[in-house]
This record gives C-alpha cells, structure tokens and sequence, in this order.
C-alpha cells in the first residue's frame, strides 16, 4: 500500500513537472526575479537505482500534511515562497548518490523547519533513503559581502579623484590664460608670444612647451623654432631684431643651436642649465640663464674654432670674473707696502682684466663731451632728480625720479633723460615708446633687450 502510494505520488509529480515546463516554468521565474532569502543544501544516498522525479516525488510526498496548510510545499511553490527544488543524482555500486538544492523566501524559522522536514524522508521511489541537511546559506549575507567589497572598490576610485587645492586650480586658470595668449606667428604658424611680432628682442627657443613656459613667468617675446631645420621666418627676423638663442642644456639643444648659429644672424646665446630642459625651468634659472647669455661671436669661436661646447664658455667666463674680483679687492689697503711685490706678478697675469680696466676709460668721452655737465648735476643734487633735454640739449624740465615715468607718457618732445639712478628694463620699455633717443643713469640692472631708437648710457661708460 505505502509502495503504490509513493508511485502515485511519483506520476502526479511528474505530470506538475511537465505542465509547468509547457507554462514556461512559474517557479524558474520566480527565481530569476532574485526573491530567494536563504538556500538549502542537503545530501541524500538510496539504496537502490532511482533517478531525479523520484527524489522530487518523494520530498513533495512525504512532507505533504506534516507542517500544515501553511508551510505546505506545493503551496509555498505555487505562490513563490519556494524556489525550484534542484536534484543532482549519480549512482555507483547499485547505489544513488546525490544533492538537493532548495530556495526558500521564507523567514529564517520556517526555512529551517522544512530543512529538518526533508530529514524525515526515509524512502525515495523503492529504495529505502536517508536524507542529511548540511547547511542553510543566507543569500542575503553573499549579497552584503558583494556590496562591501564593491563599496571599497567605488570609493578607492572616488578618493583617487582628489579635489584639487586653490593654488591648483589658479595654476589651471593661469595656463588656460597662456595657451590662449600663445600666437602663430609666420607662414610655418610658429608658436610665439604676443609680443613677437612688434618686439625689439626676441629669444628663439626650441618648442611650444618652451614658449608657454616663458609666458608662465612673464617672458612675451619668445618664438619656437619647432623642429630640427630653422624656419625662414626665424631667419628674417633674425636680420631684422636682436636674437637671442635659448637653448635645452642637452644634445639635441647643442645642435639646435649650431644650426642656429649657422644659418640665422644670432646676437646672444643662452641655456639651460646641463641636463635641463627650458620648459621645466623656474623663474630664478631662467632669469639666471638669460642673465648669463653670451655674445654669439664668442660662442662661434669657442664652439667652431676650438671645439668647446658652450658650458665651458660659461665656466671659463665664471673662472676669470672670479680672478679679477679678488684681484681688485686687495688693491686699495695693501697698495703701499706690497705695491712692489705684487706689481711684477700681476702685469704678466691674463690679458682680459687690463682689456676691461681701458675700456671704460675710451669710453667716457662720448657721454662727458655730450651730457657731462647735465650728469654733474644731477650728481651734485641733494635730493634724486631726473632732467629732460631737448634736441638743442636745453633743459625742458627738472623733476624728481619717482615722477620720471609719468611726465615721459605726457610729453612727446623729450630728446634725452639723465638722471641718478638705475636704468631697469622697465623703464627702458617705457622711455622707448615715447621717443627718446637717450637715457644716462648711473647704472644698469636685469637689462635683457636693448631697443635699436634707444642708445643707454651710465656714467662709467
């Protein structure tokens, strides 16, 4: 009687089984809309063949009425709360073997009452069976795992993105600023800065990089050579402006420049420092570099006549400044009593600081015959003024230094300035724009670019 029932039971499973899969699988369905709470995993070993609608059967059988309407299986199939039940079966020495897999929506509680309800089956189709529940998984648990993990990978990423500080985002801005300032100059489009096309000066470097640096830090007048071969552009200005080659302190720098110097009329020669490239340096190098530029006569010489490269120029020009300087310090005090121990030594030293020493002195004639008794005014004045010449070198005005600058922007017919001070650039930029034709000052510093309508002078000269 128990046999012919577990039979009955068998073919009314199967025939669910079948109209289901004609319906498109209800419960499959309610599985792939991930409702499923907690999974149930269970063993099973029968002593005997059977296959999977008889351990299906057999768990839908033999729990039916033993936990109630509410808790009943095919119940709990039909409105969701219960997944597909998987079987997988394998059989070995007249044995079957196999896993029962059961998604459950239920809570926790009920879900472990029908775990320890599959225990109860004692037999599967003819054979007798034990079933063993070895563990109920919370779905929930893998999916937080899940979360976690994906949450530190989200916010890694986020954190990667970091805000970026003021002194950032003004340096964004400034750059936008350059690159829009930044001109294509000459039929080649060369990159240049604004003030190329009506500069008096202009330093040729060797790419765009190198221009945008130059504006970052102030510098208007440079222009890109932007390549290997020098542009014909840079060639025509070169006959026209005073040029000054900028070059990178590495060997793809030292040939730019040979070129350069080869094929264009170069006045003054500059680089980075040995290793260095002209985009990457600071305000200070690049002020420093400048400073340090050399005649390119010089340069030509040393490079092609003797084989030195330009560094050497450069230290050797260092080596000789040093020598004069502590040449020139002992001389005052110690004169008296050593004047004739030192003499002999010091006549046959170098050439080059008695060169410098009679400079100066052919020189001053110029300026004395010229604007001597303006320059020994403006000495003898208590206070620091600045006189205003016509052509006919008469006195348009005496005013004080401070209103230099302003008085030349008002007037038109200022011939010559002379005053006791120093000449910077800045003002040699403001006195070439109203016209005049000379400016005397005591001194000179950080003097770049010279313009061509503007002779300066300084009362050693």
């Amino acid at each position: 009687m128990k046999r012919k029932k577990t039979v009955l039971h068998h073919v009314l499973t199967e025939k669910q089984r079948m109209e289901k899969k004609k319906e498109g699988g209800s419960m499959s369905a309610k599985d792939e809309f991930g409702t499923t709470k907690y999974v149930v995993y269970a063993e099973f070993e029968a002593n005997g063949i059977v296959e999977r609608p008889d351990v299906v059967g057999a768990i839908f059988g033999q729990t039916e009425g033993l936990l109630g309407d509410d808790l009943d299986l095919r119940e709990l199939q039909k409105t969701g709360r219960i997944g597909r039940i998987r079987v997988e079966v394998h059989t070995k020495a007249g044995k079957t073997y196999g896993t029962i897999t059961v998604p459950s929506s239920l809570d926790r509680v009920e879900t472990a009452i029908l775990a320890a309800a599959l225990e109860t089956i004692d037999r599967v189709g003819p054979a007798e069976a034990k079933i063993k529940v070895l563990r109920i998984e919370d779905v929930r648990a893998t999916k937080r795992k899940y979360i976690i993990e994906r949450a530190k990978e989200i916010l890694e990423s986020l954190m990667e993105q970091e805000i970026p500080e003021t002194q950032e985002l003004t340096e964004e801005v400034k750059k936008a600023v350059r690159a829009k300032e930044l001109i294509e100059y000459g039929p080649e489009k060369l990159p240049a800065g604004p003030h190329v096309p009506f500069s008096d000066s202009i330093i040729v470097v060797e790419g765009r990089a190198d221009v945008l640096n130059l504006l970052k830090h102030g510098i208007k007048n440079a222009i890109a050579v932007e390549g290997t071969s020098v542009p014909e552009t840079i060639i025509k200005l070169s006959k026209e402006r005073i040029v000054t080659a900028f070059t990178d302190g590495d060997r793809g720098g030292e040939l730019i420049l040979k070129e350069l110097l080869q094929v264009a009329d170069i006045d003054y020669v500059a680089r980075a420092p040995e290793g260095k490239e002209v985009e990457e340096l600071t305000k200070k190098e690049i002020v420093k570099s400048l400073r340090s530029k050399v005649p390119a006569e010089q340069v030509i010489t040393e490079i092609f006549y003797k084989g030195k490269n330009f560094y050497d120029v450069i230290r050797e020009k260092e080596k000789a400044k040093a020598a004069e300087e502590k040449e020139e310090k002992p001389k005052p005090a110690p004169q008296p009593q050593q004047a004739v121990h030192h003499k002999p030594p010091e006549r046959p030293k170098p050439p080059a600081p008695a060169e410098k020493i009679i400079k100066p002195i052919a020189q001053p004639k110029p300026a004395t015959d010229e604007f001597g008794e303006f320059i020994e005014r403006v000495k003898s004045g208590k206070e620091s003024t600045a006189l205003l010449l016509d052509k006919d070198k008469k006195v348009l005005a005496e005013i004080p230094v401070r209103e230099l600058t302003s008085k030349l922007m008002e007037r038109k017919d200022v011939y010559a300035v002379v005053f006791n001070g120093v000449i910077t650039q800045r003002l040699i930029d403001t006195v070439s724009e109203t016209g005049v034709k000379y400016l005397v000052g005591a001194r000179k510093y950080n003097v770049v670019r010279r313009p061509v309508n503007l002779k300066i002078i300084t009362f050693a000269e």
